[in-house]
């Protein structure tokens, strides 16, 4: 009715400054055979608005999800593998995340982990801690795929396909002694899926807290699985 009544007002207006009624008439006709359209457009960008924020609604319960994974398996499983990357003092300069990275810096990081073929090298590292680790943490990442707003998120999905087959192929072994040289290539194989995928969600993980929850990030900053020691304490 409010509409109705602006509507109303405003013709009224054009009459009795146009003074006809017939040039009126014309608008309104005119108006009225575009009215279609108006709805069409109107209805495209509203539906466009909700749509996007029910995408950022999701996200947001997303990261959350991702947060505790990396609370309760990521950044150990992050610092652990990194053991078995073939030069990795360099890997770990380009993770060394700090509280003055801006947005070109974590770009900057997640090219780099895209194009760079890290080599991985696991037959000279105790892998049977590895593997009661993840097999301990089984439940806990079986819980995570039970969340739906998880199919949004193809990468993380894949992130956790990838540790689930690493933790199969990982208990499937008795012993690590004596493994052929063809077992040991696949096993590297399966490392280097997890770490990738792993590393990559970990920097836009950090690049979400860094914008939205700085208190949060200054904290996973300290706790930095790619530092030697990391420490809690603020200096």
């Amino acid at each position: 009715m409010a509409l109705v009544s602006v509507s109303v007002v405003l013709y009224g207006m054009d009459y009795i400054l146009l003074g006809s009624a017939k040039d009126l008439t014309i608008w309104f006709l005119g108006n009225l055979a575009f009215l279609p359209v108006y709805v069409i457009i109107v209805t495209l960008m509203i539906e466009r608005v909700l749509k996007e924020r029910e995408r950022q609604s999701v996200m947001r319960k997303l990261n959350m999800v991702i947060g505790v994974f990396f609370s309760e398996v990521g950044n150990r499983l992050l610092k652990e593998l990194s053991a078995y990357v073939v030069s990795c003092d360099e890997l770990k300069r380009h993770l060394l995340i700090n509280g003055t990275w801006k947005e070109q810096e974590f770009s900057t990081t997640l090219e780099y982990l895209r194009k760079n073929d890290i080599k991985i090298e696991s037959s000279h590292c105790e892998k049977l801690g590895l593997k009661m680790f993840l097999v301990e943490k089984r439940s806990f990442l079986v819980s995570l795929l039970e969340n739906q707003n998880l199919l949004e998120h193809e990468d993380f999905t894949d992130l956790l396909w990838s540790v689930f087959h690493l933790v199969e192929e990982l208990e499937a072994r008795n012993t690590f002694e004596n493994m052929p040289q063809s077992d040991i290539d696949h096993i590297n194989g399966d490392i280097k899926r997890v770490f990738g995928y792993l590393s990559r969600e970990w920097v836009m993980y950090m690049q979400h807290l860094k914008h939205d929850y700085p208190y949060l990030f200054s904290l996973a900053v300290r706790l930095n699985p790619m530092i030697d020691s990391p420490d809690p304490a603020v200096y």
